[in-house]
């Protein structure tokens, strides 16, 4: 919801200091793993940093037309898992034992056309969106924030209607948007409108009250 990052590094000087030695950290990297590894941002979620095995979608920042994740793990545990499949005369290191073989597709494809570079100019994007956004609400009175680094800005969550007429996902008061790729600034200049019409009504309500 608000796109925490927990520090992989600090994790594993805690275990040490607990004298934990067997343990398994698993990163749910599946929004900010890619654009994070692309722009080297801090704190960081592969396996130099302490991963044993990460997850990312496809879907979220790569932009893939149906949803698709990608499990990266470490060889010595994806052998653990390995079995061997007779009839597609192969070993099977899937979690399901099955795939979708559109997704792979769609995935090289993206990243083919796309580039490294223009994917970090996504990202570059996405950031500054995100920082536009944060910075546009707090102008308006409404404390918005955001994580280091987040494409995510959260902020006490408007009106019913407004939250239905842009889909806003809300938990605990809270409601969040994502400054995805393709975000443009003319759409966030709307709904920056309609955030400060809906403020001022709900202020207006409170004073009466």
């Amino acid at each position: 919801m608000t796109e925490a990052k927990d520090d992989l590094v600090e994790i594993k000087s805690r275990l040490r200091m607990a004298a934990i030695k067997n343990y398994y950290i698993h990163c749910d990297a599946a929004l900010a793993g890619v654009y994070s590894a692309l722009l080297n941002l801090k704190p960081g979620f592969d396996f130099g940093h302490g991963a044993d095995s990460l997850a990312i979608s496809g879907h979220k920042f790569i932009g893939s037309p149906i949803p698709c994740g990608l499990v990266l793990v470490k060889r010595n545990y994806k052998e653990r898992i390995g079995k061997a499949i007779p009839y597609i005369g192969t070993v099977d290191t899937t979690i399901t034992g099955s795939r979708n073989g559109h997704s792979p597709v769609f995935l090289w494809y993206a990243i083919k056309k796309l580039g490294r570079e223009g994917l970090q100019r996504r990202a570059t994007e996405s950031l500054t969106m995100a920082t536009y956004l944060e910075s546009q609400l707090l102008d308006r009175g409404i404390q918005a924030w955001r994580n280091p680094s987040a494409i995510t800005v959260v902020f006490p969550e408007p009106s019913k209607h407004l939250r239905q007429k842009w889909q806003l996902a809300t938990e605990n008061g809270c409601s969040h948007v994502v400054c995805m790729p393709g975000v443009e600034k003319t759409q966030l200049d709307e709904f920056l409108k309609d955030m400060q019409e809906d403020f001022s009504i709900q202020e207006k309500q409170n004073y009466l009250v």
